[in-house]
């Protein structure tokens, strides 16, 4: 048994030798390394105290020249999992999830950008024709954006409370079918008294008197 673990020593041995500062764990693991540029690299466990309200956590995982990379697995201070998370480029990236004592509680979709490659191509919908796609190149700083399906759960039942819909952090406003227009054009209910019909007579008088200045007409009272 001897030869195997010096084999495994020696391994040990160059991790450690690598990194500028690191932690063992109580299995002689090496974690917590920081290389000889302060750079973090290899796997971490990190413990985020409680402060003003906010719980605290302990998170675990892998960083890679100081970001980090791959899945993370987060755990109160209790040691209850509470979360999974997902890493590109040192941001969220993929799906998240995030869990109560209960079970599932929200699942979030993330866009991560790489920061060496800051121009990105993206389709946008024509203005003029919703069924036309332009795709456009737009410069963007690196950074982790909201896209794509956030669902939120009742815990322990797994029953959808609500859904929302991100587009590169735009929060998306479905369409609903058949909806009438928010704007209605209002149609004039006033009554209008009918107009009386006037008789041969009528017209005749108004016609011979039209031009003249105020005239008397007889309408059968006395006095």
């Amino acid at each position: 048994m001897h030869w195997l673990i010096a084999p495994l020593l020696l391994v040990s041995l160059q991790g450690m030798a690598q990194c500028k500062t690191y932690r063992l764990t109580s299995t002689g693991d090496t974690i917590n390394c920081t290389d000889m540029k302060n750079a973090k690299q290899g796997r971490w466990k990190i413990r985020i105290e409680s402060l003003r309200g906010e719980l605290g956590y302990e998170e675990e995982g892998i960083f890679k020249n100081n970001q980090k990379e791959g899945s993370w697995r987060l755990y109160s201070l209790e040691g209850d999992f509470i979360g999974l998370e997902n890493y590109r480029w040192g941001f969220k990236d993929g799906i998240c999830r995030y869990y109560t004592i209960a079970g599932l509680e929200r699942e979030e979709s993330w866009r991560a950008i790489n920061p060496e490659k800051p121009y990105d191509t993206i389709d946008v919908p024509d203005v003029v024709d919703e069924y036309k796609i332009i795709r456009r190149v737009i410069k963007r700083e690196g950074d982790a954006y909201k896209n794509g399906v956030w669902k939120y759960y009742r815990p322990g039942s797994l029953s959808l409370v609500k859904t929302e819909t991100y587009d590169m952090d735009k929060l998306v406003v479905p369409k609903v079918e058949g909806a009438a227009p928010t704007a209605v054009a209002k149609t004039d209910t006033t009554k209008k008294a009918p107009e009386k019909l006037k008789t041969k007579e009528i017209l005749e008088f108004e016609k011979k008197n039209s031009g003249k200045k105020a005239f008397k007409v007889r309408d059968g009272r006395t006095g």
